[in-house]
């Protein structure tokens, strides 16, 4: 290539400097401007990065020479005082819907606690002896309940367990009913079929029924009631019993390891899991429901954890649990 001479001539010019050593001045300053040049594409292609439309993994190039970051500017004062746009929420906001909070996956369910028997019942023997059809035949309204040998009634440990687990599933935002409360407009029962009708009514996700067993001194341990497939009169199981047996595996799980219990050594050939066909509670239910006997009042060892208000906390969060987890929460 020819380069061209663009100075302007005068009287008194120079010697003219030979070919080569113009050209050797040209090349010592394009190779002076190419490392900058250079620097300038290769922070663009680091700085860019790949689009989004680019499939390819982003390339790594070591630049010549990279500037340092510019400091982020500081804070408009209406950011500061939150009168103009922010991107930063201001200290114990609730953060919005944008920043993808998502609401508690429990909320708006519907949980029945079904507190066994009723502490009221000692005194009205009559009303609840009497018959009630659960479908496969005919059986008595309700019973006293068990106690332990000082006389703590079943009634009084099935009712604390339930509230207990309703504040526990409230503070999840469910939406937890109990089909009575002893001494509020209800002197005793309810009967077992206005039990399951409650559950019924209530369109409930999941229903337990909290109680204790009463066995000889020896039996210990919880088991879980499901259940079994029965069809006759106003029962019909068959749509529940498979959401009931998972129910029941859920707070099994969760009871025995939130309460160190152990299944009960006397029946289900320790699972913890029994299926009974003669309970009213369950045969007339239509929504996903169990019985839990938490431990054995007749027993020694159990009665003095059914007594510990502390040990009945635990129950109830074993309980909780089981359902939140049946629930997908």
């Amino acid at each position: 290539m020819r380069y061209e001479d663009r100075s302007q001539p005068s009287d008194a010019a120079p010697p003219a400097r030979p070919w080569y050593a113009r050209r050797a001045t040209l090349v010592v300053a394009a190779a002076a401007v190419a490392p900058t040049c250079l620097a300038g594409w290769v922070l663009t292609q680091v700085l860019a990065g790949a689009g989004p439309d680019d499939s390819r993994p982003p390339r790594i190039v070591m630049p010549l020479s990279v500037p340092s970051p510019a400091p982020s500017p500081a804070p408009s004062p209406d950011a500061a005082t939150g009168t103009g746009p922010s991107t930063s929420p201001s200290p114990g906001s609730s953060p919005s819907p944008s920043t993808g909070a998502k609401a508690d996956p429990l909320t708006g369910r519907t949980v029945v606690i079904d507190p066994g028997h009723n502490t009221g019942n000692f005194q009205h023997t009559d009303e609840i002896d009497q018959q009630v059809d659960i479908g496969t035949n005919r059986k008595e309204c309700d019973t006293t309940g068990t106690t332990t040998n000082d006389g703590y009634m079943e009634a009084e440990f099935s009712l604390d367990v339930s509230r207990r687990v309703r504040t526990l599933l409230e503070g999840r935002g469910v939406k937890v009913l109990l089909t009575h409360e002893a001494g509020k407009a209800r002197a005793w029962g309810p009967c077992i079929d206005e039990r399951a009708r409650i559950g019924n009514e209530a369109r409930a996700d999941a229903v337990v029924s909290v109680h204790a067993d009463g066995v000889s001194a020896g039996n210990r341990g919880f088991h879980i009631i499901l259940p079994a497939k029965v069809k006759g009169g106003g029962a019909d199981t068959a749509k529940i019993v498979g959401p009931s047996r998972q129910l029941g595996e859920r707070i099994a799980g969760n009871f025995a390891r939130t309460t160190g219990s152990s299944p009960a050594n006397y029946l289900g050939s320790g699972t913890g899991l029994v299926v009974r066909d003669d309970l009213g509670g369950l045969n007339l239910s239509t929504r996903p429901k169990v019985f839990i006997e938490c431990g054995n009042m007749r027993d020694a060892k159990d009665a003095a954890q059914l007594t510990s208000p502390e040990w009945r906390q635990k129950a109830a969060q074993g309980i909780a649990d089981g359902i939140v987890g049946f629930l997908g929460g």
